[in-house]
């Protein structure tokens, strides 16, 4: 039988015993590291992003591209290719043969100008002789012009001294009638050598109007074989200028017209087309730095200087505008190109071809 009143007693628990576990704490100085390296990267990412206070002005796109003039060779003839004297992506000097056409029928067509020319050049030299034939029978009709009127002359004095005579019965009427006729018919040669020296200077006239006309045919005969010596010319087609061709789309054999694209022509000369958004040009102006770095040659930098700022933006310059008179109505930021000059004297510039992907970095903190 157990004694209730009196119970066992309960040794009680140690005071160092662990009443729950708590992880061990750390040191100090990896906390410190931890902290160093958040700072770091929070660093690097504003240095990175160029926000304060790392902000330097700089102004950055990816949206460039090389420019450069692709001059498209057409002939101005129509004809079979007879030779193609080049070949893809070769260097070619200005006024070097690149294709030859067919010339025959240019040939003929200038041979027929020539003898056209020679044709309207004798009429216009039988113009002139029959002027001169004019002439002579112009002066030949002025002199029996002048003979008519000598005889008029005299036969008006004869006319007087008869008519003295009759008064005192010297002559006789019938000897008047006469001398009258005969001044009746120096009158009338008078009047028929003006007549005839009337025709022969309207006869001149008319061989000057001919000439006129004549004088014109040759100008247009003359201009025809210039034409005709232009399209013969043209059967060969040189380089207008220098540069690297692209491919060759003309093959020997081939019948051409006239404005068929045969190949394209890049000259050396290059540029970058740079597009910025608008609150990025607040502090661009011409003549500032830029610094290029180019795809095609491994991230490699190139320098220039902005040339020009586009004068519009280049939604102004698309076939269909946005019509923003809507009520929905979001703010896009526009784009402003800049043209940029690259600067000589570099030998990767040598390198850039049309079309190919830059970034470019416009130091707006330099010249403004």
């Amino acid at each position: 039988m157990t004694d209730t009143a009196n119970p066992v007693p309960i040794p009680p628990e140690p005071d160092d015993a662990p009443r729950h576990w708590n992880p061990p704490k750390k040191p100090g100085i990896v906390t410190i590291f931890f902290a160093v390296l958040a700072v770091i990267a929070v660093v690097l990412i504003l240095w990175a992003w160029n926000l304060p206070p790392f902000t330097n002005g700089d102004q950055v796109t990816q949206n460039a591209y090389v420019r450069g003039r692709t001059t498209v060779i057409a002939p101005q003839v129509s004809g079979y290719v007879t030779e193609v004297t080049v070949r893809d992506y070769e260097t070619v000097q200005a006024g070097q043969v690149l294709a030859r056409i067919d010339d025959r029928i240019y040939r003929q067509r200038v041979a027929a100008a020539q003898a056209n020319v020679a044709a309207v050049e004798a009429s216009l030299a039988n113009s002139q002789q029959a002027r001169a034939s004019r002439t002579a029978a112009a002066e030949g009709q002025a002199a029996a012009l002048a003979s008519a009127q000598a005889q008029l002359l005299r036969a008006q004095a004869d006319m007087r001294r008869v008519d003295e005579l009759v008064g005192d019965g010297s002559v006789s009427l019938r000897e008047r009638d006469s001398t009258l006729a005969a001044l009746r018919a120096a009158e009338a040669q008078v009047n028929q050598a003006r007549a005839a020296g009337a025709i022969s200077q309207q006869d001149i006239r008319t061989v000057e109007v001919g000439r006129g006309g004549l004088e014109a045919q040759v100008e247009a005969a003359r201009a025809q074989l210039k034409l005709a010596e232009i399209d013969l010319s043209n059967t060969v087609i040189r380089a207008p200028e220098a540069g690297q061709l692209g491919e060759i789309g003309v093959r020997t054999g081939q019948y051409v017209t006239n404005g068929t694209q045969l190949l394209s022509l890049v000259p050396p000369d290059h540029w970058v087309i740079a597009n910025y958004k608008e609150a990025q040009t607040a502090h661009m102006a011409v003549g500032q730095p830029v610094i290029m770095k180019v795809d095609a040659l491994a991230g490699a930098q190139i320098r220039g200087h902005v040339e020009r700022l586009s004068p519009a933006a280049g939604s102004e310059f698309s076939v269909i505008r946005t019509d923003n008179g809507t009520g929905n109505f979001v703010k896009i930021p526009q784009r402003i190109g800049v043209r940029i000059r690259i600067d000589p004297g570099q030998t990767l510039a040598a390198r850039l071809r049309p079309g190919m992907s830059v970034e470019t970095r416009i130091v707006t903190r330099g010249r403004q």
